[in-house]
């Protein structure tokens, strides 16, 4: 691949990730680069997992522009862990009550479809990242382990024992403190991963422990039969691996400089680090899986593209964000917005849109609708469209070009936009009435539209009729109390005529301009409307 270093002038956040890490291996003199993420296939992947595989795909995508170097992503599932308590929602629940504390990769599978309950869920993963297209590697913790990919940095780590718990200690209360030690071994006979007291950790590489009930055990820390601690467990996988990037969430700032101190004693350098900030629900609280108070992924694809879900992903990935349903439309119009930009856009610049990220350089011709998701919601709340097939006859009078078979993305936005405006736009509409104001201007609206109704059918169907449509209505606008003052000396409508058509016409706040959502609706239907909204 040719290296463009010239796209790293270019302000994008991928871009400047990715700058850190060219850095790092010209110091290091590496020629290779390899990202991680990590996974615990305790759970089901969810709508995190496909952020952090995406922002960091991205990243590497603007590595290899940049560097012109290969890289590998490694999707690193942590399957040795031991199930600490038994998930709610799986069939055979006792299967794993039975089994609790050992491996993920040693628990039969409740659902029998795999021959663990570590390889069913991983294999949830790997279905969920091949359907987004991810390129990655997938890799199993217990492989690594029980295979001896980790065997030099486990004896590496028994030589450092005492300097790696001195690392930990200080952050632990007293009775974990006085028990600590960073190896896992695992149970020769009930098959449990233990966290119990090492009595001594041998320069060979043998652990010497004893169980609950006091029996006790030399086991070597190679081969698979232990593992490590959650943070020394990070930091020894980014020793043996050569890791060199991987990002991280905010509640993992703790984890990522403890894991980074342990990787230095080991004697490598951390891996580059972004730290990405949390969701937030509606009213501003940290979204937890237990409460339930998130959007799931399967939510987000029901009312909008995957593309649009990328943006949202991409957005300022250090600041957090609320992540529930009223996102959904501004993520998809600036996807819409992004894509049409970029295919109007030449290296290098095109390198700081974010839809040459969101589709690693190639941004598709078909990502564009000639209507916003905000006119299409507004198009399908008007119309009481409850199909897409309903949606669609009104789409055609602005792009009569388009249909479902030659425009597949629109055909994908007209559908959510139908789901969508019923579950969340439909139930909350309360038109209002029009105050006397508002009624003149409403009136001479009315009066205007029909008086220049055959100029505007006369004219081709789309941005041209809707700029028209939309100069009547600020025409119609030009009154007290919403005229405003330009920066010319001339007089403008102010906001408060547009935020009237929607909270009378529609029981909208505000929407998008009201000359497309007429255009596609048809002055005589969109006449009618105002009319019954005079008649309340």
């Amino acid at each position: 691949m040719t290296a463009d270093p010239m796209l790293r002038t270019q302000k994008a956040w991928p871009i400047e990730e990715a700058g850190k890490l060219a850095d790092r291996l010209a110091k290091q003199g590496k020629t290779h680069a390899l990202f991680q993420t990590g996974y615990g296939p305790s759970g089901l992947p969810h709508i995190g997992t496909f952020g952090e595989v995406a922002r960091t795909s991205w990243v590497r995508h603007a590595f290899s522009q940049i560097t012109g170097l290969p890289s590998r992503l490694l999707a690193f599932s942590d399957d040795m862990d031991g199930l600490r308590k038994a998930p709610d929602n799986v069939p055979n629940r006792e299967l794993l009550l039975a089994n609790l504390g050992k491996p993920l990769t040693k628990i039969p599978d409740p659902f029998g479809t795999h021959s663990s309950f570590g390889a069913h869920n991983n294999a949830r993963l790997r279905a969920f990242l091949d359907a987004f297209g991810f390129d990655y590697e997938f890799a199993s913790s217990t492989d690594y382990y029980s295979q001896g990919r980790f065997d030099q940095a486990l004896l590496r780590m028994a030589e450092k024992h005492e300097e790696i718990r001195a690392i930990i200690l200080p952050t632990l209360g007293p009775d974990r403190r006085a028990t600590y030690s960073p190896f896992l071994p695992i149970h020769p006979i009930t098959g449990v991963v233990m966290q119990v007291p090492m009595e001594e950790v041998r320069a060979d590489g043998t652990l010497v422990w004893r169980d609950e009930e006091g029996q006790r055990f030399e086991t070597p820390v190679t081969a698979g039969h232990c593992k490590a601690q959650w943070k020394a467990d990070w930091a020894l996988r980014w020793y043996a691996l050569g890791v060199d990037y991987e990002m991280s969430g905010k509640d993992l700032i703790d984890s990522v400089r403890l894991s980074s101190a342990i990787c230095r004693a080991l004697g490598a350098e951390p891996p580059v680090n972004l730290t990405y900030e949390l969701f937030l629900d509606e009213t501003g609280q940290k979204i937890s899986k237990s409460k339930g108070n998130g959007l799931t992924i399967d939510e987000w694809l029901r009312y909008a593209p995957p593309e649009s879900l990328g943006q949202f992903m991409y957005n300022q990935p250090t600041r957090a964000k609320r992540l529930y349903f009223d996102v959904i439309p501004r993520a998809v119009d600036e996807y819409l917005q992004n894509a049409e930009r970029g295919m109007a856009t030449a290296m290098p610049e095109l390198a700081a849109n974010p839809a040459w990220h969101i589709h690693a350089g190639d941004i598709p011709q078909s990502a564009h609708s000639p209507l916003s998701f905000q006119t299409l919601l507004n198009l399908a709340a008007v119309s009481a469209a409850e199909t897409p097939d309903d949606l669609w006859a009104f789409v055609r009078n602005y792009a009569p070009d388009t249909a479902p078979g030659t425009h597949p993305f629109l055909n994908v936005l007209v559908a959510r936009a139908v789901a969508y405006c019923e579950d969340f736009v439909r139930p909350h509409l309360k038109p209002r009435i029009a105050t006397a104001e508002e009624r003149a201007g409403l009136e001479d609206l009315i009066t205007r539209l029909q008086n220049n109704a055959a100029a505007i059918d006369a004219m081709p169907p789309g941005a041209e009729r809707a700029k028209a449509i939309q100069d009547i209505i600020y025409d119609a606008g030009r009154r007290e109390p919403f005229t405003t003052p330009n920066k010319d000396g001339s007089m403008g409508v102010g906001r408060g005529w547009f935020n009237a058509l929607y909270q009378v016409l529609l029981g909208a706040d505000e929407g998008p301009r009201f000359g497309s959502v007429i255009a596609a609706y048809g002055i005589a239907r969109s006449i009618n409307v105002i009319q019954a909204a005079l008649a309340r």
